[in-house]
């Protein structure tokens, strides 16, 4: 495996300030946060949906959705242009509630993958039809736990919210059998470059393809632009698919999160160097055109943005699986950024990694013309 480190700065509209940046863009940290903070598990990303869509109508030149819950930001260059597609799904991992016990205490099972025992403890918000309710995760205490059961991983099944509830009425007053739920974990700047927070998969992703479109539409390159905020990644791929599907486009790059090798008992055999800080991570494998990837790597040199290489022999585990798969199979990429502690309520990345995957994607989507060949 190839790894490239170029010293960098990103050029456009940097979101916070450091040593290497003398401006910030509150607007654009501030959609992030509010992007972040609001709740949308797969399947009910309406709310955080919704919020995309309100950025996306500042400056796109179409906005629309489909029956999937995909959101579109389209920056239209001519009809008889191909289009280049910009997607990070907008879904995150969540509890949905299964049933309400007679004693008002809710039952839950996992919306995408949990570790159970990260949620044991944890403060939930539950998208209640008539507004929020927060509960916590109980479990028995530490005292009364039998000498085998401390050694015993909890798991989903035995995992329950307590909502000051007194009984199953009581209960059903504030929620409901199917009410989903998130992590209630507030954004946090742990430095002024470096958060954390629940969710940052994959709505990074979103934020990046929203930026992207923003930016194309000051700059018009020869291609049709549209950013997409997909749904259901985290259960199916299946607004990755539709969103394909409807859209038809030439070369198609997922934004998702991946898993850096930079903290104790990470896994450089598999991740190799990438660690926060490193830039974006270009993806080598089956579910990524070799057409794409090259000019992936153009772009970042001719910018001089730093990038790592991840290699994927089989799947990537990412909407780019599924978007090279449907339709006519568009020449697929997936550009990532680095996130630690993936599927927790304390995610955590640099911020100067998502602008500049930014930066990346608008030039490699500004030097496609007329003549450009994807064709491996």
């Amino acid at each position: 495996m190839t790894v490239v480190r170029h010293t960098t700065v990103a050029t456009h509209r940097p979101l916070i300030v450091g040593e290497e940046t003398a401006a910030v863009n509150d607007h654009s940290l501030e959609f992030f946060r509010t992007l972040i903070d609001t709740a949308g598990p797969s399947g009910f990303e309406r709310e955080v949906a919704a919020y995309w869509r309100s950025e996306a109508e500042t400056f796109a030149d179409e906005v629309d959705r489909d029956l999937t819950g995909n959101s579109y930001a389209w920056v239209r260059t001519g009809d008889d242009r191909p289009t280049v597609l910009v997607e990070g799904h907008i879904d995150e991992i969540g509890v949905q509630i299964m049933h309400i016990d007679p004693e008002g205490f809710v039952w839950i099972d996992e919306i995408g993958g949990w570790d159970a025992q990260v949620l044991t403890g944890q403060r939930i918000r539950i998208m209640g039809a008539n507004g929020p309710v927060v509960g916590v995760i109980g479990r028995k205490a530490a005292h009364l736990l039998e000498p085998e059961d401390r050694e015993k991983a909890p798991k989903m099944s035995s995992l329950w919210i307590d909502i000051g509830a007194t009984s199953r009425e009581d209960a059903l007053k504030r929620v409901a059998i199917g009410d989903a739920g998130v992590v209630e974990a507030p954004f946090l700047h742990l430095t002024d470059d470096i958060v954390s927070s629940r969710a940052l998969d994959n709505r990074l992703g979103a934020w990046v393809a929203l930026e992207v479109a923003r930016r194309c539409a000051e700059t018009r390159p020869w291609v049709n632009v549209v950013g997409i905020a997909s749904t259901q990644e985290e259960t199916s791929y299946g607004g990755a698919f539709t969103a394909a599907f409807k859209v038809n486009p030439l070369v198609a790059i997922a934004v998702d999160g991946t898993h850096p090798a930079d903290y104790p008992a990470a896994n450089k055999k598999r991740d190799d160097e990438v660690s926060l800080g490193s830039g974006p991570v270009l993806t080598r494998g089956p579910s990524n055109n070799p057409v794409v990837y090259e000019r992936l790597v153009a772009a970042a040199k001719d910018a001089g943005i730093a990038y790592t290489v991840q290699a994927a022999p089989k799947l990537t585990w990412t909407t780019a699986d599924a978007m090279i798969r449907t339709g006519s199979g568009p020449a697929t990429g997936l550009v990532s950024v680095p996130v630690r502690y993936m599927h927790s309520p304390n995610e955590t990345l640099n911020l100067r990694d998502m602008d500049a995957t930014v930066d990346l994607i608008v030039g490699f989507i500004s030097a496609i013309d007329a003549e450009t060949d994807f064709r491996p």
